[in-house]
C-alpha cells in the first residue's frame, strides 16, 4: 500500500470530535493513536485494544503526523 492509499484511511468529519482527523470514520482520533505510541504503547497493544484497527491505520497515523499543527 502506498503513502496516498494509507492517508485515505484518515478522514475529517466536522460531526465527529470537532473535525479532528480520525481513522476510517471511526471515533478514534489520529492524535490519540500518536499519543499512545509516544507513551510507549506498541503497535500490538493498540491492535489488541481496538480489534477493528489495522496495522495500516497506524502507519497512516505516522505518515499523517507531520501535518498536525502545521
Amino acid at each position: 500500500m502506498n503513502e496516498q492509499q494509507l492517508l485515505e484511511r484518515i478522514t475529517v468529519n466536522p460531526q465527529i470530535f470537532g473535525g479532528k482527523p480520525i481513522i476510517r470514520g471511526r471515533r478514534l482520533a489520529v492524535e490519540h493513536i500518536l499519543e499512545m505510541l509516544a507513551a510507549g504503547d506498541t503497535i500490538e497493544t493498540l491492535l489488541e485494544a481496538y480489534p477493528w484497527l489495522e496495522k495500516e491505520d497506524i502507519q497512516a497515523c505516522l505518515i499523517y503526523a507531520p501535518s498536525i499543527n502545521s
